[in-house]
């Protein structure tokens, strides 16, 4: 296996994507093991290299603490679960604050997150006065529903750089989408000048290697500009609210996998909860947010779990990287 680990390296630093066989085959290492132990390094070893000891944070807002009527089993917007029991609509100049603040302290990748039905359109109007109120070179990012490519477009000349998207694991198992709109959605992104984030969620024990290897290599088809891990957090009340969380160990090894998998089309690969054993297994995106989080069945109104920039700064810096 560490020959196989070397030549996943040799490909990861050619450029060089794996095949979905490859990728299941790396991800089969006991995470206990010493193989897993030269996986983590090796691929902590590309990503110092491919992202030029650069890393990034992340920060996500949530405008919409409300109930969706899609009712993932993961989700505690769920609204058959009923956990939403007071809601909350974050208003402009409450959106323009927090993004000011992350701006201050060093974020690049600002998400602003909602429901599956909010409206585009009023995102538009909000994109543009965030643009006029806020200085600096971070990027904007959309976390919403499905959209066309007229829709990706007016985004895009609105001021929105990407778009997180994702295909998530089991869709239309555990979530009450239908892939092929999903997938339409990733089209239009896709065919747009927006980038596509698309992270590999939400991540537990009961998903298979080869679901993992399929997902991300679909992430990889639409162009993804950002890949990683989302672990699912057990939300009590919610379907899934019983199943364990994975272990830091199992998601460290699955971010290494991901950085060794996607050769240099894949620089950055983020790792949300952060850990600092992901990141020294090649993440060097980590996430902050606030407001209205799925994965939670309160409204935080400071960040969630008490993980601010400062915290995530000195992750990264520890690890012998520059904010970026």
């Amino acid at each position: 296996m560490l020959k196989k680990i070397d030549e996943a390296y040799e490909k990861a630093l050619a450029g060089i994507a794996l095949g979905k066989e490859e990728i299941v085959e790396l991800l089969s290492v006991p995470v206990d093991s010493d193989e897993c132990v030269y996986l983590r390094q090796k691929a902590n070893e590309v990503a110092h290299l491919l992202t030029k000891d650069t890393a990034y944070l992340w920060g996500a807002i949530g405008l919409d603490y409300a109930p969706c009527p899609q009712n993932c089993d993961f989700c505690s917007f769920g609204a058959a679960w009923q956990l939403i029991k007071e809601q909350k609509i974050y208003t402009l100049p409450e959106i323009i604050a927090q993004v000011r603040d992350y701006v201050r302290c060093g974020v690049h990748f600002i998400v602003l997150r909602t429901t599956q039905y909010y409206p585009l359109d009023r995102l538009c109007e909000y994109v543009k006065t965030i643009r006029q109120e806020v200085d600096g070179s971070y990027e904007l990012i959309l976390n919403v529903g499905e959209f066309n490519l007229d829709m990706a477009k007016k985004l895009y000349e609105s001021g929105v750089n990407g778009v997180y998207h994702a295909i998530r694991l089991r869709e239309g198992t555990d979530t009450r989408f239908k892939v092929e709109d999903r997938l339409a959605t990733l089209a239009a992104i896709q065919a747009s000048p927006l980038n596509l984030i698309h992270l590999i969620e939400p991540l537990g024990y009961e998903h298979t290697n080869e679901e993992i290897a399929d997902r991300f290599l679909c992430a990889v088809r639409y162009g993804t500009y950002i890949s990683g891990v989302m672990a699912r957090i057990p939300v009590v009340g919610t379907p899934l609210g019983d199943q364990p969380q994975l272990s830091d160990e199992m998601v460290a090894k699955t971010v290494a996998v991901l950085r060794l998998s996607g050769g240099s089309t894949v620089k950055n690969i983020c790792v949300h909860p952060a850990t600092d054993l992901a990141v020294r297994s090649g993440a060097n995106v980590v996430v902050i947010e606030t407001g209205a989080i799925p994965r939670d069945n309160e409204l935080a109104q400071a960040k969630w779990r008490h993980f601010d920039c400062a915290k995530a700064k000195q992750l990264f810096q520890s690890e012998g990287y520059t904010i970026g």
